[in-house]
């Protein structure tokens, strides 16, 4: 019974994943961090992949929350905040079926996430271990080059930028960005004070990371 719930919802994915419109969705999860943070930054996204690597994702993005069957309908799931995430143990069994079945969830530090979502990310995948991608992986080049990978968008703790991800069969199903804050330089321009060349660094590497989603 379980592995024909499994190849349901691989079904839902495919036959979703089909069509002229592209979605994507932003989690909505319990624990009391702020999911809703940045709310110009995925629109803002869309409209320059839209005008710039000939996707055509539907402009407003929708939320869905982790145990939702509505997971499967979007390629690329986007998670943020800066704090408290609990996922309850039928919300890990649907966002690891959503994973594996070919979904990406990004997972975007607006600072004070990382000691929460790591505990989160383990009972997703208890047999494996978040790992710094290299800057040579696929993500870092699909749309725009990232020779160094990473870029730093905003300053928090004098730490370098770091992407972790977590594989399945070669393929990138859980990204985490850590100390970059991609999300902030999405934000249209009166929200943070970014210059052009840190908004456009930023976008760029959504981009990739949405195209690579799309892709894979």
């Amino acid at each position: 019974m379980q592995n024909l719930k499994y190849l349901i919802l691989i079904l839902i994915f495919a036959v979703s994943s089909v069509g002229n419109t592209q979605e994507i969705a932003v989690l909505k999860y319990n624990g009391g961090g702020d999911w809703y943070a940045n709310p110009t930054a995925l629109p803002n996204l869309i409209k320059f992949c839209n005008a710039n690597i000939n996707t055509r994702i539907k402009n407003k993005p929708e939320t869905v929350e982790p145990g939702s069957i509505d997971i499967f309908r979007f390629p690329y799931v986007h998670m943020t905040g800066h704090g408290n995430v609990i996922f309850s143990d039928d919300e890990i069994e649907n966002l690891r079926n959503y994973l594996l079945s070919g979904g990406l969830l990004h997972i975007d530090d607006n600072y004070g996430m990382n000691e929460y979502i790591r505990k989160e990310i383990k009972k997703l995948f208890p047999e494996k271990d978040l790992m710094e991608l290299p800057a040579n992986h696929p993500i870092f080049t699909t749309a725009f080059n990232f020779p160094n990978g990473l870029p730093k968008i905003h300053e928090h703790d004098a730490l370098r930028p770091q992407a972790f991800g977590i594989m399945e069969d070669d393929r990138l199903v859980l990204l985490f960005t850590f100390e970059s804050d991609l999300g902030d330089g999405w934000e249209s321009p009166e929200v943070h004070n970014d210059s052009e060349e840190v908004r456009q660094k930023a976008l760029k590497m959504g981009a990739n990371i949405l195209k690579y989603a799309f892709e894979n």
